[in-house]
């Protein structure tokens, strides 16, 4: 797992607690995501819409327990964004 994967899932985890939920990773992503992007946190294709960031939450949700870890977050954003 990347850095920059664990970095953006801290950012991501708004109440801090160890998982993201669909709602934080929309939520977060539109409040931060363009500062992240600035900071080199998020490439900046990887901005989007609630959609696109829920279809990436269902992509990293891999039992299907509608809330993700961080090895479950960092194996999708790894490969997606090329970080690993």
């Amino acid at each position: 797992m990347s850095d920059k994967a664990r970095k953006l899932f801290e950012a991501l985890d708004l109440d801090e607690n160890g998982e993201l939920t669909r709602e934080e990773v929309i939520v977060a992503l539109r409040r931060k995501g363009p500062v992240l992007a600035a900071s080199g946190d998020l490439p900046f294709w990887g901005l989007g819409d609630a959609d696109a960031s829920s279809a990436l939450f269902d992509a990293a949700d891999q039992n299907g327990d509608a809330v993700l870890t961080l090895e479950e977050f960092a194996a999708v954003v790894d490969r997606r964004f090329g970080w690993h």
